[in-house]
């Protein structure tokens, strides 16, 4: 297993982290119980360390199971928890939700009982709720580390605009800062590239993925139809839920689960093995969060960091994928970007807060 620094921090984490909304059946489409601890032991014994729930993921249960087995385990000291707080679990209520100062408190404490532990090693704020102010999200944050709660924070799922006014009055102030923006990631999903890979080098965090399967559509497991798409899953049940996180099923992706396709045929490995591989190297991406119901799932997810993709077919995967600019990014272009210059080529600077550890096992080394 590789480790990287979540941000600019000294916490170490997986590079693939396990997500754990799958912990519980409770939406109809998770892991019960038995199939979650073999999970849990699957990850764990392949040397991962770095897992994500929230609050509100299967009712809460989520955060009970991966308790209970990190307590059976006895592996607390050696396991890093992240878990969220925003979503509202008590209709009519307006504070049981969002990111006032009220809601974390009273968030922080919940977690902890669900989860039987004392303290939380990253807490994060799920959604941004489009009123609570950055400075109280972060200094509510602050207090919880000065406290002991909270090892380290993070924010998921908002403003790139909103995460650098944070990131900096973190660091004006003297607070925690955001050691890493959880964000949707995929080459079904690159509009973050705009903002926030380079907001995580510039400013001393990192960008955590979520799907990076695109809810199973980078896995293979669907295929195009006059109705949508055809397959069996949650994407498909979810198709028209309203979230716009589920809305996969387009001619562009299509044209890209078909690169994916060709791609991994050559290399004889997976399409998921690729599509996360893809994923866990691109700039300021310290960990990719994988998720599963079933273990076979699991286990090939596992070796998606144990080859190299060629530049050839990477750059086959970078052009299948790449999303339109739109203004104001139209006039970064190269086009435009060498009236500024001269017609002389200025390279990116190659500062990044993602810095590379040792890895563990056999034939130990840099990666």
């Amino acid at each position: 297993m590789h480790y990287y620094t979540l941000g600019n921090t000294g916490l170490k984490v997986s590079r693939l982290a396990l997500g754990t909304m799958t912990f519980g059946d409770d939406w109809g489409w998770g892991a019960d119980e038995a199939n979650a601890r073999q999970l849990f032991d699957t990850y764990l014994e392949a040397g991962g360390n770095f897992f994500d729930t929230a609050d509100m993921y299967t009712n809460g249960n989520s955060e009970r199971m991966l308790g209970k087995f990190v307590q059976d385990s006895g592996s607390r000291d050696r396991v890093i928890i992240t878990t969220k707080f925003s979503y509202n679990a008590e209709p009519g209520n307006p504070n049981a939700g969002g990111n006032g100062r009220k809601n974390i408190l009273r968030a922080v404490e919940g977690s902890l009982q669900r989860l039987g532990t004392d303290y939380i090693d990253v807490y994060m704020l799920h959604t941004w709720d489009q009123m609570t102010p950055a400075a109280e999200v972060m200094r509510t944050l602050d207090d919880l580390v000065r406290s002991g709660k909270v090892r380290y924070v993070a924010l998921s799922d908002a403003p790139a605009w909103y995460v650098a006014q944070a990131q900096t009055l973190a660091h004006e102030r003297h607070w925690e800062p955001i050691s890493t923006v959880q964000l949707e990631y995929s080459l079904a999903e690159r509009h973050l590239e705009f903002e926030y890979t380079a907001l995580a080098q510039q400013l001393g965090t990192s960008i955590m993925a979520w799907s990076p399967l695109a809810s199973g559509l980078l896995s293979g497991k669907y295929k195009p139809s006059e109705s949508g798409g055809e397959g069996s899953g949650r994407l498909a049940m979810l198709a028209d839920s309203g979230n716009p996180a589920f809305n996969k099923f387009t001619e562009k992706n299509w044209a890209i689960v078909a690169a994916l396709e060709a791609v991994a045929q050559e290399l004889d490995r997976s399409m998921a093995q690729v599509a996360l591989n893809w994923v866990a190297n691109r700039p300021a991406v310290a960990s990719v969060i994988i998720g599963a119901t079933k273990l076979h799932q699991l286990q090939d997810n596992l070796g998606a960091l144990d080859f190299e993709i060629p530049p050839a077919l990477q750059q086959r995967l970078d052009q299948v994928s790449r999303p339109a600019p739109h203004f104001p990014y139209t006039f970064f272009e190269p086009s435009l970007q060498g009236m500024l210059t001269g017609g002389v080529t200025v390279g990116d600077h190659p500062a990044s807060y993602s810095r590379p550890l040792l890895i563990e096992g056999e034939g130990a080394g840099t990666t």
